[in-house]
């Protein structure tokens, strides 16, 4: 059950990693029309999308690396 626990960690920590790209502009699209909507939402929104990523990887990424610990000492 715990090591359950650790893969929605990482599959967080990946969603933050994700977001974070996309915020940062690095995520294509292979539609033109929805790179447009997204390029768009980006300039809108693309400051809060930048802390809301780093946030959840530095939240996930020490979450991560307690559970990793507490798993090893058993």
């Amino acid at each position: 059950m715990e090591y359950i626990g650790l893969l929605f960690e990482i599959l967080l920590t990946a969603i933050g990693v994700y977001v974070y790209l996309f915020s940062r502009g690095f995520v294509r699209s292979g539609n033109p029309e929805t790179q447009e909507k997204a390029e768009a939402f980006r300039q809108s929104n693309g400051w809060w999308l930048r802390i809301a990523g780093l946030a959840l990887m530095a939240f996930m990424g020490s979450s991560m690396v307690l559970h990793i610990m507490e798993l090893m000492r058993r």
